[in-house]
């Protein structure tokens, strides 16, 4: 009896900058995790002016919910990784920021 070949599954992996984007589409073996999803799509490659260690380091969602832990969550058949980049500002600090130079503005 011949062994059975593991089961496969269709995932994509996306990144996007401000002026292009890439979605990857990728079959990979079922129990692979979004981390090794994005290290299978080779990015650096599509992106040359990113740095490498962003690919590795970044925050993971699927389908615009980040994931808690992309080096152990199984994906799914249909999954699209995202790979976010990171934040240039603090949100908070933006919004300080904002409020600070409207408020200067008014008086």
């Amino acid at each position: 009896m011949a062994a059975e070949s593991p089961t496969h599954l269709r995932v994509e992996v996306a990144f996007a900058l401000p002026h292009r984007q890439r979605i990857v589409a990728l079959t990979v073996p079922e129990g692979t995790t979004p981390r090794q999803a994005v290290a299978l799509a080779r990015l650096d490659e599509h992106f040359p002016e990113v740095a490498p260690a962003t690919f590795r380091e970044a925050e993971l969602g699927i389908f615009g919910k980040a994931l808690r832990d992309p080096e152990r969550q199984p994906l799914r058949e249909g999954d699209r990784v995202e790979v976010y980049r990171p934040l240039k500002i603090d949100p908070k600090a933006a919004r300080a920021a904002r409020a600070a130079r409207d408020a200067g503005k008014g008086r």
